[in-house]
């Protein structure tokens, strides 16, 4: 063997060099093999079980797919399940005036509208995108609050919640559809696009970004854009599942959206995302509550444990980014 190829040979990467590459997978297989073994006498492999963490965490999902992208300019949306709980009482009162199409308008327009804000105050006046969502994350919920008088708005349109979380297409669930055509489109984009090379790139180097020719501003812009838009469709879904509008819908998704999007290898500090990650984590924390549930663990125990998972994620970003 010659020097070149000895020094090759050094330099080449073994298989298992990358693991953590694949450590949601990874951890997404052991916990269920864990949960299967020890609460499969409790329901938890029964196909109805299964279908059910699928529906308590695709909204997740779908929002962990637009927050990919904002995490991926090194930016962050704390408003998402605010606005999720916004819009879904806008799409409520929307159809109780103007019918499903015009009810469908207004919880897009919700998203549409307070993205347009947060994505204005980030790059046009200058804050910082966690204090600005964070502002916007008690405005959005005292909106649908004061608007709603706090009570739920009944939505009696069938059409509706058929499609928007509360169907099924034979035995698949509506929100399963969603949850994988979402992902799909964010994983061509970010993958396949100019948009989600420019969105990473201004992520990972925003200088080297603007230099070449990147409008990294234009980019935040519409990332935090998406993600309100996303986190519209979110409540949109809550009230097709639930038939009402509620202000409270959403409330806390916020941490289980980045703890998603940052266990499936999204970066916290930009330039590195995948949507099948983001979703796989959403997945991921749906199964660890799903388990939880079936162990007997209250709900303040539940959430001691989704407070560890998010540091979990933490840690992992922060070694991916060494």
């Amino acid at each position: 063997m010659t020097d070149a190829a000895a020094l090759s040979a050094r330099k080449a990467p073994s298989p298992l060099s990358n693991w953590r590459e694949f450590i949601i997978y990874i951890g997404f297989v052991v916990i269920f093999a864990i949960f299967a073994a020890t609460l499969g006498s409790r329901g938890f492999l029964d196909p109805n079980n299964l279908l059910n963490i699928v529906r308590q965490t695709a909204i997740i999902a779908v929002v962990s797919v637009a927050m990919t992208f904002v995490l991926g300019t090194a930016e962050i949306d704390l408003s998402v399940g605010a606005v999720a709980g916004l819009a879904s009482v806008a799409t409520a009162m929307g159809m109780d005036h103007l019918g499903i199409a015009g009810g469908i308008l207004c919880g897009l327009g919700t998203g549409v509208a307070v993205g347009a804000v947060n994505g204005w105050l980030t790059t046009g006046i200058g804050i910082p995108s966690f204090l600005t969502t964070l502002a916007m994350m008690g405005i959005a919920r005292g909106v649908a609050m004061w608007i709603s008088a706090t009570a739920a708005i009944p939505i009696l349109d069938k059409p509706y919640a058929a499609v928007f979380g509360g169907g099924n297409l034979g035995p698949v669930p509506s929100l399963l559809l969603w949850m994988v055509a979402v992902g799909a489109v964010g994983h061509v984009v970010l993958r396949r696009t100019t948009f989600g090379r420019r969105v990473l790139a201004t992520g990972g180097n925003e200088t080297s970004a603007r230099y070449s020719g990147v409008d990294t501003a234009a980019i935040k812009f519409k990332v935090l854009m998406l993600s309100s838009v996303a986190a519209a469709l979110a409540g949109m879904l809550y009230a097709g599942r639930l038939h009402s509008g509620r202000f409270q819908f959403g409330e806390g998704d916020e941490l289980s959206v980045i703890a998603a999007a940052v266990l499936g290898g999204t970066s916290l500090f930009g330039g590195a995302g995948t949507v099948v990650g983001s979703i796989m984590g959403a997945l991921l924390i749906g199964l660890i509550n799903n388990g939880l549930v079936l162990m007997g663990l209250e709900f303040s125990q539940q959430l001691i444990a989704r407070g560890a998972i998010i540091i979990v994620a933490v840690a992992i970003s922060q070694t991916r980014k060494r």
